[in-house]
């Protein structure tokens, strides 16, 4: 509802003695009253029309020259409307003239008078309350309540009384920080791995290495305004070199996208108001006390005597906000690892008692795990000392499991790995890889088929003992070169794509070039010839399988060609040997020999 602006009417002095007249509604009053020869109240008012021409030369006609006398005169010299006669200026409202302190927000005044484009004039004003202290404080309004002059902050009183036909109620910050914080998961899976919430209003995201995914900062914010505009709300984006920068400038600077040049946090705050810094309300009011109202105001002051008068808090937000010192952001985790935790009343140092609590802890973790159908492919063992030094050791299994027995045997052999130190106090088991593990239908043994052994177990066992690179399969790739044909694969990967022709059990990393060689061009097998300084005698041979290079990566293979043998010795060993070139053309290979795996 708009607020009537009063207007000031003036009415001509009566006599001291004279009896008060009846109140009436006065008839219109004339504009234009004629020349006046003595001022009225007594008092001179150089903005009067009687004293802008005392030589007019027709009454009624104004005086050209009086009034370009006026226009000339600097715009803070010349007379105000009211003293030129005008009774048609407004004034305005009593209650929106009261000082900042008597309820209005710290908001700046301009911020609040600007007129929404997507509201409705005739739409009932909507604001929300709620209770702090010993008041009710409004914590957000609807645009036609912000048009009307009603901020954040102020009291629900003083709200209605400047506006009579106002929807008021309660504010649900439950509900609020439920969707800031599903807001900042959303963020976290699409935008940044780094988000939090912000106060009650806003979110921090770390956008460091990731806006160029996007096409650039200016249009990642563009695409997230327009994401939010979707759901309903309205977002101002600051993106800074410092949290505290980009806070200031997202609530005070005026503009939807500010985007901050590197190293220009201090000359960008320096003109915001005070309370842009997060300031507590004792320390922006006593910088008001002392006529600090800008952020630049600190800038000059020394560390000492602004510590003792605004507090140490003050100065850290300030050197935060320019960079001086370091802002963490608390990140919002998507998930919370499963965690069990042991206090013990004593220090252990024995490696029963640390098996002991490991069962415990797996006992709990286990618990936790299947309550979410969850299982663990990490697990991280934390020990802290009488000290305060940490001991950790982790494992890993193949398979996802929960088996508190299992787990338990695979901690054994690494609780030696533990210095105890003078005791351990404190332990904790984390599971920061979790997979989902859903319950198996068992057979009901009616039925022939017999299930595959689990080989998961035995593999975690001697991952233990040798190490995780000891086990691994062999798993083929698409590729006619035999040493890039096959590569390595988890233990417990199934295995697809071998080729049917047959291949030696060992590959050498690398082929190992023969000497001595004596072979028949171009289709026979070498008869004898010398690996590693040892001589051999062929027996048998079998071959050749002609591989033909992959031109595709470079062209030295455009025209190799390597004519593989399977050849057996007198000894029994069984060899695969190849000749590089066909025997034939020179470009194809200059005919040397390479031993390339080892058969059985």
């Amino acid at each position: 509802m708009p607020i009537e602006r009063l207007r000031g009417l003036e009415q001509p002095s009566a006599p001291r003695n004279a009896a008060a007249p009846a109140p009436r509604f006065s008839p219109p009053i004339d504009d234009d009253p004629g020349a006046c020869s003595v001022p009225r109240g007594g008092g001179w008012r150089p903005g009067a029309r009687w004293a802008q021409s005392a030589l007019a030369a027709t009454p009624g006609q104004p005086d050209i020259e009086a009034q370009s006398d006026i226009d000339a005169l600097p715009a803070h010299q010349r007379p105000t409307m009211r003293e030129m006669g005008r009774r048609s200026e407004a004034a305005d409202h009593p209650f929106r003239a009261m000082a900042p302190g008597d309820g209005a927000a710290s908001v700046p005044r301009s911020l609040s008078r600007i007129t929404h484009p997507h509201a409705d004039p005739f739409a009932k004003p909507l604001v929300l309350i709620a209770r702090s202290g010993q008041r009710d404080v409004v914590t957000a309004a609807c645009p036609v309540a912000l048009d009307l002059g009603l901020l954040p902050g102020m009291a629900a009183a003083h709200a209605r009384a400047l506006v009579t036909d106002l929807d008021v109620r309660d504010a649900d910050r439950d509900a609020d920080t439920a969707w800031l914080e599903r807001l900042s998961l959303h963020a976290v899976r699409h935008w940044t791995p780094t988000a939090s919430v912000c106060d009650t209003d806003g979110l921090w995201l770390d956008l460091t290495g990731t806006t160029h995914l996007f096409g650039g900062e200016d249009r990642f914010c563009r695409r997230v305004l327009h994401f939010l505009r979707r759901l309903g709300f309205t977002a101002r984006i600051a993106i800074a070199g410092t949290p505290g920068a980009a806070h200031a400038l997202a609530r005070f600077g005026g503009r939807a996208v500010t985007i901050l040049p590197a190293r220009s946090e201090a000359q960008a705050i320096a003109d915001l108001p005070l309370a842009a810094l997060r300031l507590s309300p004792d320390a922006l009011t006593t910088a008001s006390r002392f006529g600090l109202e800008r952020i630049a105001d600190l800038y000059a002051m020394p560390r000492g005597p602004l510590a003792k008068r605004l507090g140490l808090k003050t100065v850290e937000r300030l050197d935060q906000a320019r960079g001086l010192v370091a802002e963490p952001i608390v990140p919002m985790v998507p998930f919370e690892a499963p965690r069990a935790e042991r206090r013990l009343l004593e220090p252990i140092i024995t490696a029963d008692a640390i098996n002991q609590v490991i069962g415990d802890l797996l006992g709990d973790l286990a618990s936790d795990l299947q309550a979410r159908r969850l299982g663990l492919r990490t697990a991280v063992l934390t020990c802290e000392r009488v000290d305060g030094v940490d001991q950790r050791i982790a494992i890993g299994t193949a398979r996802v499991t929960r088996d508190a027995r299992h787990l338990a045997r695979m901690f054994a052999m690494r609780v030696e790995r533990i210095d105890p130190g003078l005791g351990i106090e404190v332990m904790t088991l984390a599971a920061p890889r979790v997979e989902d593990l859903q319950p198996v239908a068992l057979g009901c043994g009616l039925l022939d088929t017999q299930r595959a052994p689990d080989i998961a177990p035995l593999v975690d066992q001697l991952s233990g003992r040798a190490g995780e690179e000891a086990l691994f399969r062999v798993s083929a790739i698409e590729s006619d070169v035999p040493e890039r044909a096959v590569r390595r694969t988890p233990p417990l990967a199934a295995t697809t794509g071998w080729p049917a022709w047959r291949r030696p059990v060992r590959l050498l990393h690398r082929p190992e070039m023969l000497t001595n060689v004596v072979a028949l061009l171009p289709d026979h097998p070498p008869r004898r010839f010398s690996w590693r300084g040892t001589p051999y005698r062929v027996s048998a041979g079998e071959g050749p399988e002609r591989i033909h290079g992959e031109w595709w990566r470079c062209s030295r293979e455009m025209w190799a060609v390597r004519d593989y043998f399977m050849v057996e010795t007198e000894g029994g060993e069984r060899f695969w040997l190849f000749r590089r070139g066909d025997g034939v053309d020179a470009p194809t290979g200059d005919l040397t020999w390479y031993l390339h795996g080892v058969f059985g």
